[in-house]
């Protein structure tokens, strides 16, 4: 067990009781959880249910910079908790080592901006293991966290949003939660499924969010987008920090101008839910799609061009993108980069006045 800390970047770590967990679990409590204390609950889950899988990565037994694994360490010990050298090349390798070997690894990269030098590990060893081999062997036991996105300060190394790379590649699964309670079922489900996973966390939403989340074993389906809210004027779509900008954009034009927003939590970028998508702006007859990357070539261009061909002739307005721009992403400037809640506010009212 732990002191689950709100905002602090503090986690205080105290003596596990095994009987007040069970217990807590089987009642099927709920208890207000941030995202970070979330992430680590599902570790825990996962680590306890199943004696094959892994935690490893850059301070990973220390409890992590962002603190989403302290207690895995002295609860399971450093044969199944242990840090690694500072490369993610190899931290990916040995996952993929030790996925194909029957092993169930969660690995850890420290900020998602560090993932590129282990790019050619995931895109050309763990998406392509089991078609290389005619499915004889795979490392779909593989899960890949990765906190991404703007933090008010980060910079170029630190605030980058790296999702749409790895859209474009068959043989993995792309997860992005927007919340505690969404985060601990996409995780546990993510760390069954039995396709390597790239799971991107939010680190913005890490102590700035809390929700009553279940405290037992639970999992979210991949690929089945959320509703987040409901309206008859426009569709809305999001995932991870964005889907929060969206609702209080959509709070704004419906107080301001009477506007009614579909609001809708993607989840899973691959594969993505299109008929939950498609379904909506059929009703709306018009798209609008955020995300904190570049425009161009963002997955929100995907979504957009997938809506399109499936929904033209019922759209009323051009989709719009309201996303970060093609520069890369800057310091100081970072609140101006991020896409706002008034940017989105203005793109909802341009489009329902086309």
């Amino acid at each position: 067990m732990y002191e689950r800390c709100k905002y602090s970047t503090d986690v205080k770590v105290v003596k596990w009781d095994p009987l007040k967990e069970k217990l807590l679990r089987l009642l099927g409590n709920k208890h207000p959880t941030n995202l970070c204390s979330a992430v680590n609950d599902a570790l825990h889950i996962a680590l306890e249910q199943n004696p094959r899988a892994l935690c490893f990565g850059e301070d990973v037994g220390f409890g992590g910079v962002f603190r989403c694994t302290v207690g895995l360490f002295d609860r399971f010990g450093r044969d199944r908790v242990f840090n690694t050298p500072l490369s993610e090349q190899g931290i990916v390798g040995f996952g993929i080592g030790t996925a194909a070997m029957g092993a169930t690894p969660v690995a850890e990269i420290q900020f998602a901006d560090y993932i590129f030098p282990a790019f050619d590990q995931i895109v050309n060893e763990a998406a392509k293991y089991r078609y290389r081999s005619g499915g004889d062997f795979h490392c779909g036991g593989l899960t890949v966290r990765a906190p991404y996105g703007a933090v008010g300060h980060g910079g170029h190394y630190h605030s980058q949003s790296p999702e749409a790379f790895f859209t474009h590649v068959p043989g993995i699964k792309v997860v992005v939660p927007s919340g505690p309670k969404e985060a601990k079922g996409l995780l546990l489900a993510s760390i069954q499924d039995p396709d390597p996973v790239i799971f991107l966390e939010a680190k913005m939403l890490y102590r700035t969010v809390v929700e009553d989340v279940p405290t037992g074993s639970y999992t979210i389906p991949l690929g089945q987008a959320r509703i987040a809210h409901s309206g008859g004027d426009i569709t809305l779509v999001g995932w991870g920090q964005q889907v929060a900008v969206l609702e209080r954009a959509a709070a704004m034009v419906q107080e301001e101008d009477g506007i009614e927003c579909d609001i809708i939590d993607l989840r899973t970028l691959l594969p993505w839910d299109r008929d939950t998508i498609e379904a909506s702006v059929s009703k709306t007859g018009r798209l609008l799609v955020s995300h904190e990357a570049p425009v161009t070539s963002g997955f929100g261009a995907e979504i957009v061009a997938a809506i399109s061909r499936r929904c033209f002739l019922r759209l009323e307005a051009p989709p719009v993108r309201v996303c970060g721009y093609d520069t890369p992403f800057p310091l100081v400037f970072e609140p101006l980069y991020v896409p706002s809640a008034q940017r989105v506010a203005d793109a909802i009212r341009e489009s329902c006045h086309f």
